[in-house]
């Protein structure tokens, strides 16, 4: 008998990056009282990273995040939790 075959998709573990560096960038922004939601919205909007705070790194850690990656997790995400 031969083993199942293994399905796995190349975004789980890029998905789960990006899910570490927002969920850093959203703590950072919140602790500096700021709306990380809007916040993290306009920066999705614009690519102005002057709405991520420099506080923790948050805004150099967000770069190192493609915007269409970044949207494209968003959505797979909230389409399948």
């Amino acid at each position: 008998m031969s083993d199942p075959t293994a399905v796995f998709s190349i975004y789980d573990d890029r998905d789960r990056e990006i899910r570490a560096v927002v969920q850093e960038v959203y703590d950072a922004l919140k602790e500096k009282g700021y709306n990380p939601i809007n916040q993290l919205a306009g920066y999705i909007l614009s690519e102005d990273p002057t709405y991520i705070t420099t506080y923790k790194n948050a805004r150099s850690l967000i770069r190192r995040v493609d915007r269409d990656d970044l949207l494209q997790a968003l959505v797979r995400n909230y389409v399948n939790p």
